[in-house]
Formats: C-alpha cells, structure tokens, sequence
C-alpha cells in the first residue's frame, strides 16, 4: 500500500492517533467525526454550543478530535452511542427502522425528519446503538414464497417477524419486502431493490464536487446492468468476486444538491427492472486562486476549444479490460518531495492573458506537483498509452489509459519518454517534468478522468478503488 503523501499521513495523525477524549458518565454519547465541530453538532441536536461545553466540560471548543465521545444534554430517556450512519442505495425509511428497531418517534427526534420522502442516499443519520444490543439477519421472502415457508427456512416464527418488522399481520410480508429477525447479522444488509438485484451500495459516501462514485452491486446470474449518476450514463464491469462495478466522476463544478442515481438491470429472459433514489452530491469547498496572467495564446479559444474537445474524445471511452491493479501512487513518487503540491484540485480559476483583454474562468483540473524541469514522471498505474504530443494549453501531454473508464494526463513535459501504444508499469517513467504550455513555472499537472470527467486525483492516493 503506498499511501505516503503528507495529506494521507495528516489524516491519519489526526484521526488515528490522537486519543478520543472520554465524556462524561450518562449519555446518550455522540462520536465525534471528520470534519465536525462544536457548533455543526450543537446545530444538529438543537442545542447550544455552550450547552454542549458545559455538559462535556469543555473549555476550548477548538480542540476537538474524530472519535471523541461527547454527552448530549436535553436527551432524556436515550442512551448508549449515537453512532453516524450514511443512507445507501436501496436503504429505506422503513427498513433502516426494521434493522435498527430505533422507534421512529426517536429516529425523527434525533433527525429531525419530518417526512420519510427526505431520505437520501448520502444523508448522515445518527442511529442510537446499545451495548450488548441483540442482532438481526436480514430475510426476505421469494417470489411464492409464503410468510410461514420464509420463517421457517431462517429458523424463526412469523409472529416475531411481524411484531419486530411492524407488520399489519402475520402473513403481510411481500416477495422482495426488507425483513429482519433475530440472527446473527449475515454482514449484508436486507434492501428494497427489485429482484433482480441482491445488494448495491456505494463504498465513500457524501458524494462531492470533483468526487468518484463507486457503485457496486450483486445481481442475480445473467443480469446485465446499466443506469445514471445524475446525467451520466454508467458503465459496470465484472470484479473477481462476482458483483459488478460502476466508476463515475462527479464534475467540480456541479451544484451541490439532489441528483438521480439510477440502476437498470436487463434480465436473462429480456425484461427489465430499474430503481432510482436521490443521491446528495455536496460541495468540495474549493477557494478561488489569485489570477493567474499568462501567454494570451494558451487561452485563446480557437485554441482550447478543439484541444478540449480532443481530450474528451481520448478520455471518453470505457475500455473493459482493467489493467491496473491494486492502488494508485504518486507519479512525482521519485522526486525528493513527492508531496510539494503547488495547486490542488478544484480550486476556481481565472486566467488573464498578458497585454490582451482575453481571460478564460473554470477550475482547477488536476494537481499539481512543484520541482524543476527534468524531474521524471512515472505511472501512478499501469496502462496503454494513447496520446503523446505537444498541445498548446497543455504542452507536451501524455494520456494512459487504465482501463474502466479511467484515464491519466500528465501536462506540460520537457520530454516524452512514452509513445503511443505502449503498456507501462505502475512507476514507470513516462516523461519529464516541463514548462511547456500554458504554465507559470515548470511543474507536473497530473489529470484523473473517470468515466469522463475530471475528478481530484488525491482521493485515488488516499482511498483505495477496485
């Protein structure tokens, strides 16, 4: 595993090793996660920050780590750790209710839902959990199959699953309904999706701006799948263990909000079935860069306009076979500081071209590592590449594709090392660092594309992808 870059170790430093603070006795207890703060979950349960200091006997509200129990005042009668949990796809109101047996006049307290329409896959809910708390497998019954011949096989009685899973009456359940009684947990949860499927779900939850999505799903044998990720069609390829995978970036610019996310699944004997919820996409809270005044040339439509257009068609295509394996690593892994990142990714962008009127606005599509002209540039992954030639924006650009729809661009090379056609290994030298191209200083500006779209490639080093 090669997750050596200073961000990967200061997440780790800060959420790893620094020892949770214990809250007071009583309760009920909030696990502190990335990211929060003193305000953001007194926020959350309608109290006050100071409310929360006094309980907690807090007297600097700054330090505050993930993993830190805090007491929760104004919670009478709830007890045990309020754990944060995401909505997945195929979760449902109902069947979070069944599977937690959380009551739902607790569930909307502690929520603040007001109706089960609200529920969408990537919302944050707190669930109280107890200490000892009993386990539930999840059940459901098959097409004509009976409540009684259901109960039977998972060795428990329909009057238990009716009173635990709130039915109107013993023989109410439906084929395909989310079911659970008392069990050991089979480690995959009950859903309403369509026959078809047997579980789906998305591994890193909320989607961002700039994000990937990862959607995996088991299907029944000979079921070919497809769907969106807000407007962009979904292309799923076999993994080794049977399920089926769908990559998907999410654009930095899109508006954070509510977008469809569809499956559609296509069955051996030609009929179809689909289910669709709505997937939060939250904001990747990206700063505005200086401006940055650069050769008018480089911002020049009659320039970028086909050159964009060109990487797009090159980037576009899913290619089934993937020839990476394990995870990604930096390409400047050789430099003596591989982790001096010059610009993120994402952040807005403004260019002026120097002595013109021409400025071109957009964001950051890649990083950006420091060091000087002739540093090598290696593969993060193994790949073929399919382009290797000088662009006027990007300079000497070389494009690898990865396979599954995801494809790497190295910008702004003194020099190639790669041609076109080639299959590299992941830490390979393809290139030479530059200052070729649209650039204020010789660097590298690593690209990640997935399925289409530019994505921060800093998740890919941090967090591990099929």
């Amino acid at each position: 595993m090669h997750k050596l870059l200073s961000a990967a170790l200061f997440f780790i430093i800060i959420f790893s090793t620094v020892r949770p603070v214990s809250a007071q006795e009583g309760g009920p207890y909030y696990v502190v996660q990335p990211g929060d703060t003193l305000s953001s979950i007194a926020s959350r349960f309608n109290i006050s920050v100071t409310e929360l200091m006094t309980a907690n006997n807090i007297a600097d509200p700054n330090l505050l780590s993930a993993g830190q129990q805090l007491v929760i005042p104004g919670l009478e009668g709830v007890t045990g750790v309020l754990n944060t949990e995401f909505i997945n796809f195929g979760d449902s109101y109902y069947n979070l209710l069944r599977r937690t047996q959380i009551s739902p006049e607790l569930f909307r307290k502690l929520n603040h839902i007001v109706s089960p329409t609200e529920f969408y896959v990537g919302a944050s809910m707190i669930i109280p959990q107890q200490d000892n708390a009993p386990e539930y497998a999840a059940l459901s019954p098959k097409p004509g199959e009976s409540m009684l011949e259901m109960a039977v096989r998972n060795n428990t009685d329909v009057w238990t699953v009716s009173s635990l899973n709130g039915l109107s009456a013993p023989w109410a359940g439906l084929p395909g309904d989310s079911l659970y009684a008392p069990g050991n947990a089979s480690g995959q949860l009950s859903s309403g999706l369509p026959s078809a499927f047997e579980s789906a779900s998305i591994p890193y939850l909320p989607l961002k701006q700039g994000g990937t999505g990862e959607i995996i799903v088991k299907t029944q044998p000979g079921v070919t799948l497809g769907g969106i990720l807000v407007d962009r069609p979904l292309h799923f390829f076999l993994m080794e263990d049977g399920r089926q995978v769908a990559l998907q970036g999410v654009h930095a610019l899109l508006e954070p909000g509510l977008y469809p996310l569809r499956l559609d699944a296509t069955l051996p004997d030609g009929t179809t079935q689909s289910y669709e919820q709505l997937v939060i996409i939250i904001s990747g809270n990206y700063p505005d860069d200086p401006l940055l005044y650069v050769d008018p040339v480089t911002i020049d439509p009659a320039a970028t306009e086909p050159e964009s257009q060109q990487l797009i068609t090159l980037t576009t295509p899913a290619n089934p076979e993937k020839l990476w394996t394990g995870d990604f690593i930096s390409p400047a892994i050789q430099y003596a500081d591989s982790t001096y990142f010059t610009s993120r990714y994402g952040n807005r962008r403004t260019y002026i071209g120097q002595g013109t009127d021409l400025s071109i606005d957009g964001f950051h599509t890649g990083l950006d590592f420091g060091g000087g002209t002739g540093l090598p540039i290696t593969a993060p992954a193994a790949g073929r590449v399919v382009f290797a030639q000088f662009w006027t924006v990007r300079g000497n650009a070389t494009i690898i594709d990865h396979g599954w729809g995801v494809s790497s661009g190295f910008w702004h090379q003194s020099e190639f090392k790669v041609q076109v056609g080639d299959y590299v290994q992941q830490g390979q030298i393809i290139g030479l660092v530059g200052g070729t191209g649209r650039i204020t200083g010789p660097h590298l500006h690593w690209e990640l594309w997935v399925n289409g779209i530019q994505i921060d490639p800093l998740d890919w080093l941090i967090q591990s992808y099929p």
